[in-house]
């Protein structure tokens, strides 16, 4: 080929200038084996040996598409290249090892290196045909035509049986209703239901986790009982429960959308579902050696049928903005920043903004509770604040702390409340008003919770706060209250039996 008798007289050059072999390399950026092996060959050796390899290869139709691609995005791998080139002539027929082959020859020739990106995978149990199917969330980043960078999330789903693969693309993080929805069409794009669902512990499903007692979203929760699935979620850090769509979201990252050029939402979400069907469900897969597609079409017949979608998703259309709880406890909304209670960045770093009409709704994510609500402003730059949300400065903290106290009469309460006090100095504001806001509501497990707190040594009044909603949770009787300071002193007050003065004198021996 031209390229390499090129790459010949430049290498014969160099040394003849009295370089060596190793400055050869670096200056061309070969190999030292490749200027060895050209050093050996004469230009008429190199021109009958080029000559064999030089004819016509089928690949040589495309090249200019391949060598735009590698340049631009050098970490293209080939499978990239062959779904790529399917994409843009659907009329090609060509193997991919035929293709693997012919990168790695352009690669050689325009000296376009390759960053290794290896992936990991993890043997996981097969299960039978409609058993289960795996969900999980991915982010990307991605180019648009402009130059600009647009992030992009999509969730992806997984039959464990068959691999075949489903997704759906969102410019702006996913809400609970987002995801249901997407649940609705994954069961209509695959005609059916599994038994199983398995997740992660993502926090638009699972509000929170105690020694395998899951509380799920109010929404999802009445979503499990209209649709009449079963829920497994899969502990943090366990990659052999969820094995199969973690490489889903690998293989979705780095063949579809790694190094692809974004237009519109609209758009991207079709690319995608033809790259499912071109590539992601049609190619034999790694482990099952067979083709996704295929064998979901045995698997469908095990799927349970399901209703079309819910008319709850279809009839709701109030817009739901996700939006990060800034430190000051406010919340950007248009250009202006709007106050939420003090403590809800600890609380609720993440919060729900619904605006309607005129007014501002800003909710809690899992339980839909109103934090704050607002008239939106029509100017920029400024700070909307209700007055409730700021620190209640008309008592002191002495005081305050006293008044918390009088909530606490059980035994050890004042040391436990002191101790957080002292941990949590600059916040002592905040955490005596979440004992208050604690014993006001639940003041019947208060006793038993301070108990399990000082034995568990945790001296936090969020995780007070905790321990007492597991206690209401799981409808544990509560232990019997701990003697108090107040009943301590009068169980003390013991009567003594007194005696007449006389009687000791005369033991005395006195009259």
């Amino acid at each position: 080929m031209e390229e390499k008798l090129v790459l010949h007289i430049e290498i014969h050059q160099l040394r003849d200038r009295g370089l060596r072999i190793v400055q050869i390399a670096k200056r061309l950026r070969i190999s030292r084996n490749t200027v060895y092996k050209y050093l050996d060959m004469s230009f008429e050796d190199a021109v009958n040996e080029f000559s064999q390899t030089g004819r016509k290869k089928k690949l040589d139709e495309y090249k200019d598409w391949i060598v735009g691609w590698l340049l631009e995005f050098p970490s293209l791998t080939g499978a990239q290249v062959l779904d790529w080139l399917q994409e843009k002539y659907p009329e090609i027929d060509v193997g991919e090892s035929t293709v693997r082959r012919y990168v790695n020859e352009i690669r050689e020739i325009y000296q376009i290196d390759k960053v290794d990106e290896p992936r990991e995978y993890e043997a996981v149990i097969e299960l039978p045909p409609g058993k289960q199917l795996q969900v999980d969330w991915g982010q990307t980043i991605q180019k648009t035509s402009g130059g600009k960078e647009v992030k992009l999330y999509f969730v992806a789903f997984v039959l464990a049986h068959s691999r075949h693969k489903f997704t759906v693309w969102l410019d702006r993080p996913f809400t609970t209703r987002d995801t249901i929805a997407c649940h609705e069409k994954a069961f209509q794009f695959y005609g059916g239901i599994t038994d199983e669902i398995v997740y992660d512990q993502d926090n638009l499903i699972a509000v929170s986790e105690n020694a395998g007692d899951l509380i799920l979203t109010k929404e999802f929760q009445q979503y499990i009982k209209d649709r009449k699935f079963k829920i497994y979620l899969c502990r943090k850090a366990d990659p052999e429960s969820k094995g199969k769509i973690e490489s889903v979201v690998k293989y979705v990252k780095y063949n579809f959308a790694k190094n692809r050029i974004y237009t519109t939402l609209e758009d991207w979400n079709e690319r995608s579902l033809k790259w499912l069907e071109r590539t992601g469900n049609y190619k034999v897969h790694n482990t099952t050696k067979k083709r996704p597609f295929e064998v979901f079409l045995l698997e469908k017949q095990h799927l349970k049928k399901v209703s079309t979608p819910l008319p709850i998703l279809e009839s709701n259309h109030t817009e739901i903005i996700t939006r990060n709880v800034n430190k000051d406890n406010t919340v950007r909304y248009t250009s202006n920043r709007y106050s939420v209670p003090l403590g809800t960045y600890t609380n609720y770093p993440v919060v729900q903004i619904v605006p309607q009409g005129q007014k501002l709704k800003i909710l809690a994510p899992h339980t839909g509770e109103i934090l704050a609500e607002h008239t939106i402003s029509l100017e920029k730059g400024k700070l909307i604040k209700n007055l409730n949300h700021g620190r209640d400065r008309s008592k002191s903290l002495d005081e305050l702390q006293r008044n918390v106290l009088t909530l606490f009469p059980y035994d050890g309460a004042e040391q436990y409340i002191q101790d957080v006090c002292h941990t949590y100095g600059r916040y002592r504001r905040d955490q005596l008003l979440l004992f208050q806001k604690i014993a006001k509501e639940n003041p019947e497990w208060l006793s038993a919770a301070i108990h399990k707190c000082i034995q568990e040594k945790l001296y936090s009044a969020n995780e007070f706060r905790d321990v007492v909603a597991y206690f209401k949770r799981t409808n544990i009787e509560p232990e019997q209250p701990i003697t108090t300071v107040k009943e301590s002193k009068e169980s003390l007050a013991i009567a003594v039996q007194t005696r007449d003065l006389k009687e000791y004198i005369q033991r005395m021996g006195g009259k």
